[in-house]
Formats: C-alpha cells, sequence, structure tokens
C-alpha cells in the first residue's frame, strides 16, 4: 500500500489501526455518542453514473437557473472579466499554492503579492499596502481598530453613515467585544467636533452608499487637528478617475477588490485591500510583501513584516488574511496589468456614459423624481420612485433584469461597461409598463 498513498485503507489496515488505539470496531470510535443521535437507517445515495451522466445531471441543474441582466450595484458590480484571468489564475502554481511563509520556495506567490500591494499603493496614492484582506467590510473594521491601536487613550470612532449597510455592521461587530465606541453619522463634521477629546479616527466613503462622490475638502486638516487619523473606503476601479485617498489627505484606506474583475458569485470570494502612510505602517494587520536581493544580488521577495500570532505575541497579533484572499488578489492584479490606467479610465467614461443615459431615461418617463440633481455619480445613483417599488421589482424580474434596489426610501440603479445602450433601452420599456 505504501505505492499507492490515495487508495482507501484495506480491511487489514483497519483492524491494525483499531488494535492499535485499543479498540474493537469502527463504531467504538462513536461511544461517547448518545445512541439517539446516531443515524441507524439506511443513507439515500443515487446509483453511481459515468462522466457523462454526472455532467448531464449538474447541467440540467444549472439550467433551472435563472440569469438576469444586472442593473444593481450596493458595493457589488458586475464588471468586465477578461478571459485569461480564470486561466492564469487556474494555473497549480497558483490554486494551490499556499500561504507564503517559506520564501525559498514561493518566489512566485510573493512576488504576485507584491505587485497586488504595489499596484493599491499607485491607487490609492499611500505609501504601503499589505498583502490582502477578507473583504472590504472587513477592512474598514480593521480600520477602526487601527485607528484605535494608534491613538493614545483615545478610544472613539466616527464613521459616516453613507457607508453601505454591510460594512457598518461589520463595523459595529468588530467594535462590540474590544469596546470601541463607534458612532455613525449623518454629520461627520459635526460629530467630530462633538467627540474631539476622545476622537481617534474617522472612517468615510470615497463615494457613498447613493453613488454619490463625496467632497472631502478640508475634513483631513480637521480630523488631524483633532489628533485623530481619516480613513477612506474606496472603490478601487473609481481610483482611476476620482480624487485618490492621499489627494484628500486621508491617512488609512480601505474597500474591496471586487469592482477589479471579480465576477458576481452569491457575494464572494472577494477581496479586500488595506494601504496607509508609513507611520501608520507597523499598525496595519497581517503581513506585508516586500522586495530585498539575495546573495548572488538577484531580485527576490520576502515576507517583511508578519503581524500574525504565530509570529508575535498572541494579544499583539492583528490577522485577517487566508489562502483565499491571495488568490483573488492575484485575480485582480492580472486584472489591473491588463487593464492599465487607460483600460481604466476607457471602463469608467463607459459607466458613466450609461449610467447618466439611463437616469435620464428613468426620469423621462415620469416614474421617479430626482432627490439630488447636483449629485455628481460614475455609475450608480438613486431616484426617489413615484410607483409601488414591489410591482417594479417583479415587472423588472420578469423581464430579466435585477436593478431597482430599495434603499432609505430610494430605488437604486447601477450601470457597467458590460450594457449596452440597447440593453439599456429594453430595461427602461420594461419600467414604462410598470403601472
Amino acid at each position: 500500500m505504501s505505492g499507492f498513498c490515495y487508495f482507501p485503507q484495506t480491511e487489514e489496515d483497519i483492524r491494525l489501526m483499531l488494535e492499535r488505539i485499543g479498540v474493537r470496531s469502527l463504531d467504538d470510535l462513536y461511544s461517547d455518542v448518545p445512541a439517539d443521535f446516531i443515524y441507524k437507517g439506511e443513507y439515500d445515495l443515487p446509483s453511481a453514473m459515468s462522466e457523462q451522466e454526472v455532467r448531464d445531471y449538474f447541467e440540467g441543474l444549472a439550467s433551472k437557473n435563472t440569469v438576469l441582466k444586472v442593473f444593481a450595484g450596493a458595493g457589488a458590480y458586475d464588471h468586465y472579466t477578461p478571459a485569461v484571468i480564470p486561466y492564469i489564475t487556474s494555473r497549480s502554481e497558483f490554486l494551490t499554492a499556499y500561504t507564503p511563509y517559506q520564501c525559498e520556495i514561493s518566489q512566485g506567490t510573493l512576488r504576485y503579492i507584491f505587485e497586488w500591494q504595489s499596484m493599491i499603493c499607485a491607487l490609492t496614492g499611500m505609501d504601503v499596502a499589505n498583502a490582502s484582506m477578507y473583504d472590504g467590510p472587513t477592512a474598514a473594521a480593521e480600520a477602526v481598530r487601527m485607528c484605535v491601536a494608534s491613538a493614545r487613550k483615545r478610544n472613539t470612532v466616527v464613521v459616516s453613515a453613507g457607508l453601505l449597510p454591510n460594512v457598518l455592521e461589520t463595523i459595529l461587530t468588530y467594535a462590540k467585544y474590544p469596546g470601541i465606541n463607534v458612532v455613525v453619522s449623518s454629520n461627520v463634521r459635526k460629530d467630530i467636533a462633538a467627540n474631539a477629546a476622545d476622537l481617534a479616527g474617522v472612517l468615510v466613503p470615497s463615494i457613498n452608499r447613493y453613488g454619490v462622490i463625496e467632497n472631502l475638502e478640508g475634513l483631513a486638516e480637521l480630523v488631524h487637528s483633532n489628533g485623530a487619523l481619516l480613513a477612506e473606503y474606496c472603490d478601487p476601479s473609481a481610483l482611476a478617475v476620482v480624487k485618490t485617498p492621499a489627494e484628500w489627505g486621508a491617512d488609512i484606506a480601505v474597500g474591496d477588490g471586487q469592482s477589479l474583475g471579480i465576477p458576481l458569485c452569491y457575494g464572494g470570494p472577494y477581496v479586500g485591500f488595506m494601504a496607509c502612510r508609513t507611520a501608520q505602517m507597523r499598525k496595519l494587520p497581517g503581513r506585508i510583501v516586500g522586495q530585498t536581493v539575495d546573495s548572488e544580488g538577484r531580485r527576490v521577495f520576502v515576507l517583511t513584516l508578519q503581524a500574525r500570532e504565530q509570529h508575535i505575541r498572541r494579544e499583539k497579533a492583528t490577522s485577517n488574511i487566508c489562502s483565499n484572499e491571495s488568490l483573488m488578489a492575484l485575480w485582480c492584479t492580472v486584472y489591473l496589468s491588463l487593464m492599465g490606467p487607460e483600460g481604466l479610465r476607457k471602463v469608467n467614461d463607459l459607466c458613466y456614459a450609461g449610467s447618466h443615459y439611463l437616469k435620464e431615461q428613468l426620469l423621462a418617463t415620469g416614474k421617479f423624481a430626482d432627490p439630488d440633481p447636483d449629485a455628481e455619480f460614475i455609475k450608480e445613483f438613486v431616484l426617489k420612485p413615484e410607483v409601488d417599488v414591489k410591482s417594479l421589482q417583479k415587472a423588472l424580474l420578469d423581464a430579466g433584469y435585477f436593478g431597482a434596489l430599495e434603499i432609505d426610501g430610494f430605488v437604486s440603479f447601477c450601470v457597467t461597461e458590460k450594457l449596452s445602450r440597447k440593453e439599456i433601452d429594453a430595461f427602461v420599456n420594461v419600467v414604462k409598463s410598470v403601472k
């Protein structure tokens, strides 16, 4: 059996193992489990199928799915995924690679993580980025903790109510047990002044939950004058055309990489990013990959900072990393390398043109009012519905569209580069039919 280590054990193998641990049968391994909890019937397992039959079976299941055209955003955007990305990321060197602690055998993994960090720094204007985070909401929560960790005996963080709901909920969950005082604010500047004595940080979105590009002029100066840090939650795709966190004077930048070509798939897997100024570098959670040279002068990569519990004292550890996020960081790195600055600008141009066209056409139906005609947006916007929202949503779903999400009394719409003018017109025609 030694030559076939992946084969199931023989009866003799099982007998020897049971004898070694001092039990007579496999059932004895469950002797501590109450009898009422042990299933004694026959398992309803399907008959064995050939490979072709298995393929046909799952294709039959897949055919039951309803594929919709996506006119919704809310933090998850239906951007185009270049075909080469799944090909590259499915290669065994990447797909089966584990976390890169042995740098002598992990140069490929360390290289793409380093490139991911470098690209995030280029997008945000920050000095340093960590390897990867689970997703945007947990990255935001870590930014809140990072603000408190960087402050001296201050424990309050003001976070904008304009953040996405799932981001706010994650922040509040992370803050509960450490006892961080989170002030969810609809007027951030006012609440900075109200909490100045205990203020550790402020977290605001670059683009808020309504799709509006925020004007953060003077906010960094106000935050810093109160001895606190400013963190910004960003859509990385939009950073190609809007002011970067660095340009706004932020100390920390976080967000979700999903808009960098990761397909919509029931909420994940996604990848968060986190970047900061050099002064806050040692408070970053997770790990940082650095570049150096080996004994022969060749360019190599190593884990430079590792703030995980297996490396430092547990109570000092800041860890939020797993292998899957490394794989998704590779996905986004390939996307960014393919698109380049011009490609990202083109994506945003197409989103801008399509979304503004959709807004004009929807308002022309007479079924909506514009709550903020002067709001600047790129791909996502909200309108005040003057028809029954449930009827609107049902009509869209029946016609094969997903859109008109309810949010705070409004409905939101989103257009990415994947939607053509013809598809937008067809969407509007469905809206026109709603009574």
